[in-house]
């Protein structure tokens, strides 16, 4: 039985990773806001204010979700990038998911916050050094240090994943 927690499978974080591999998570990076768009393409507000899995996030919840999470991930790189392994200010996830932009909002509003953020964020990785990808930023809750090698792959694999979800759950449902 599939988990439809992970319709992709758990994130497995590069220790390294080379030019070719970067090359690709960049891409990958600056085509998600169109695979978002893409998956809640023509969902009614009924389809978007229903929950992926039982317990789970809306739609709604998903696509503003990832707006949040890579926001603060974006952040998190340039503070990697211009402080000697900064210590990232975590935030509630859930919480943020139960306010009234992502309970209530077009998920096209962040969508359209995501297109520009990833191209961004993709020209900032694609102006790094091979040492630059080496900085790290210090998450507080797990005392892990992040390299911008692993934030890179985790929010291409973020992206995908909670793509996955709106997908995997039109699949199941027979939304077209």
């Amino acid at each position: 039985m599939e988990d439809l927690r992970y319709p992709i499978g758990t994130f497995q974080a590069p220790h390294q990773t080379d030019k070719q591999e970067r090359a690709d998570l960049i891409r990958a990076l600056k085509q998600a806001p169109a695979m978002l768009k893409k998956a809640v393409s023509g969902l009614n507000d009924t389809q978007l204010d229903t929950p992926y899995r039982t317990g789970g996030w809306t739609v709604r919840q998903v696509v503003s979700h990832i707006a949040d999470s890579h926001l603060n991930g974006y952040i998190r790189c340039k503070l990697a990038l211009t402080e000697e392994t900064p210590l990232i200010r975590p935030y509630d996830e859930q919480k943020w998911a139960g306010l009234a932009d992502s309970l209530t909002f077009d998920p096209q509003l962040a969508i359209e916050l995501l297109e520009p953020l990833h191209n961004r964020w993709a020209a900032l990785f694609e102006a790094l050094t091979d040492a630059d990808y080496d900085k790290a930023y210090l998450h507080p809750d797990t005392g892990e240090e992040i390299s911008l090698h692993h934030a890179l792959a985790l929010y291409v694999w973020h992206s995908k994943h909670h793509t996955a979800h709106i997908t995997s759950l039109r699949d199941r449902t027979g939304w077209i």
